[in-house]
């Protein structure tokens, strides 16, 4: 299968992992998808994340996370801006996800941001995804 969505791809990993409450899931590694990945860890949606260095690409192991009663911590995923639709969003478009409770994840000049750190420092860009 070809890759033309891998921001689409690692969202729906780890959807598909947590729905069967697997410990972890790997994704094959890109730049974009690790910036992702640090986003998921320091917003806490993950407990960790590490990179192994094995064939052309390697591949970034996801340790996912749960409640004490099982239940995932990331509710939704949601792509947003896709390779045949890009939604782009100035400073004070940026969306709110669940009334601040989810993280919009956007692709600045600056790097990959939450939609928070983005406003913080005045950038807008891409909307890549959201999670709640």
């Amino acid at each position: 299968m070809s890759m033309t969505d891998p921001i689409a791809d690692i969202l729906t990993r780890i959807r598909n992992a947590t729905t069967v409450r697997h410990d972890r899931t790997d994704v094959p590694a890109s730049k974009m998808k690790l910036e992702v990945a640090k986003i998921l860890k320091q917003e806490g949606y993950i407990r960790t994340f590490k990179v192994i260095e094995e064939g052309p690409q390697g591949t970034i192991r996801i340790y996912l996370k749960y409640a004490d009663d099982g239940e995932p911590v990331i509710h939704g995923l949601h792509r947003v801006s896709r390779p045949g639709c890009r939604i782009y969003r100035g400073v004070d478009d940026l969306p709110k996800v669940r009334n601040g409770l989810g993280v919009a994840m956007i692709s600045t000049n600056r790097g990959v941001l939450t939609d928070e750190q983005a406003r913080g420092l005045r950038v807008g860009g891409e909307v890549l995804c959201e999670i709640w």
